[in-house]
């Protein structure tokens, strides 16, 4: 079974940070290869690719919304992946959810990813 547990959101003012984590974990493996994404999801909005990262962490795909601003990063020993926001925008406000690829591919379509997260709300007030 595997379970992914995001934390770190919260609610700050135009142009602060957050740093989301994304636990992956897998009864009876420690070690998980899978490629991880954020997306987010705004209200009445479908859900949107923020970010990805291959499991070897050499490879990261971002929106174009985000990049220069948000940073993907993951910790293999811990199997936990990183989201770093900065100079954040009221339009970044969203519930953000963690998803993992088992083939280790690091897509913009949602329905390409196998497990996700419950989510985490971020709000950025303007």
């Amino acid at each position: 079974q595997v379970q992914l547990v995001e934390s770190g959101g919260g609610s700050v003012p135009a142009g602060g940070s957050l740093n989301l984590s994304c636990i992956c974990t897998r009864s009876g493996y420690s070690f998980i290869n899978y490629a991880m994404a954020w997306f987010r999801q705004a209200p009445a909005k479908g859900r949107e690719f923020v970010a990805g990262i291959t499991w070897s962490g050499t490879s990261t795909r971002y929106a174009d919304s985000v990049k220069g601003r948000f940073t993907i990063s993951r910790d293999r020993a811990k199997n936990t992946v990183y989201l770093q926001m900065n100079s954040m925008k009221p339009e970044d406000t969203a519930v953000y959810y963690c998803a993992a690829d088992r083939w280790g591919r690091v897509a913009v379509a949602s329905s390409e990813y196998d497990y996700w997260g419950q989510g985490t709300q971020v709000t950025v007030s303007s």
